[in-house]
């Protein structure tokens, strides 16, 4: 009998102390993805300012795939899910995609750093922020239209051609970010220097340094899964595979990074940071504790 026929179940039984732990943090971690991303999202979309940079466009975007990561997770992180081709309890390949656009924009905001470096005029008058937008919507369309053909292909067909993207993309993909991480790092640590002090100076470098780390924690949490995959594919057989995906570590670490990244966006960005502190979560705050103090004041009415 199938798993949805069954009913699901939780990722692991509550039975013992260690179960439960396991339970309650795939409920914070998919917490924490929504709440963070959310916060930068909103941040973004209040300050007009932030808008008008492409960089911040392609935060916009990352946490847009992050927070329906978080979404997701929901189902695939604490319920007892396989999210394979054949499995019951499948997504139909769509809650991978979310991590999928979230690498896609990384990658994206790194060449677009590199270009801006590299070539500031150029830059200036080829991607404007229209153009940007444009990007964004073709790798989201590009996406979903890898979703809908192997949703419409036959099983076996589908499982060719995911088999021979990610072999083929994991490694150029990978190939190509840490070729950038190097390449964005010395062409930032020579050009900027040989740049007159200026503020513009200093926020191009604020922003090349905060992809770099961006990336770098991305490859980190993301170097374990692709090494699997790649060996997986290369030696032709089936590896290990964990009951579910709320208990397999190798996809738990990109979801943790989809945590991490709006956290390294808040720390690094000073004018985010501004505008979360004064535009989000303080007026957030401030109606709680109005919300809070008048509950206090009307029992202390009612004794």
């Amino acid at each position: 009998m199938s798993n949805r026929s069954q009913g699901l179940s939780l990722v692991l039984p509550p039975t013992s102390f260690g179960n439960v732990m396991v339970l309650l943090f795939s409920v914070f971690l998919a917490t924490a993805i929504i709440f963070l991303n959310m916060s930068v999202s909103l941040s973004i979309l209040l300050n007009r300012a932030l808008r008008s940079e492409n960089r911040f466009m392609y935060m916009l975007s990352t946490c847009l795939s992050d927070i329906c990561s978080g979404v997701s997770y929901y189902y695939v992180g604490v319920l007892d899910v396989r999210d394979a081709f054949n499995s019951p309890t499948s997504t139909l390949h769509i809650v991978p995609t979310f991590l999928g656009l979230s690498y896609m924009a990384i990658l994206a905001a790194q060449a677009d750093r590199y270009h801006a470096v590299v070539s500031p005029f150029k830059y200036s008058q080829r991607m404007t922020r229209n153009r940007t937008v444009i990007v964004i919507c073709a790798y989201w369309i590009y996406a979903f239209a890898i979703v809908a053909l192997h949703n419409l292909v036959a099983l076996g067909v589908a499982k060719q051609i995911t088999g021979i993207s990610s072999f083929v993309a994991n490694i150029f993909t990978v190939v190509i970010m840490i070729g950038l991480n190097i390449k964005l790092f010395i062409v930032a640590r020579y050009q900027l220097e040989r740049e007159p002090h200026s503020a513009e100076r200093e926020t191009k470098r604020a922003s090349v340094y905060l992809i770099l780390i961006v990336a770098v924690f991305f490859l980190a949490t993301w170097l374990p899964i692709f090494c699997h995959i790649i060996v997986c594919n290369f030696i032709g057989s089936v590896c290990y595979n964990f009951k579910n995906e709320g208990t397999d570590p190798l996809r738990i670490l990109p979801r943790m990074n989809a945590a991490l990244t709006p956290i390294l966006y808040i720390c690094g960005c000073s004018p985010l940071r501004a505008t979360l502190l004064t535009r989000v979560w303080r007026p957030c705050c401030g109606r709680c504790l109005g919300r809070f103090s008048s509950i206090r004041k009307t029992q202390a009415i009612t004794k």
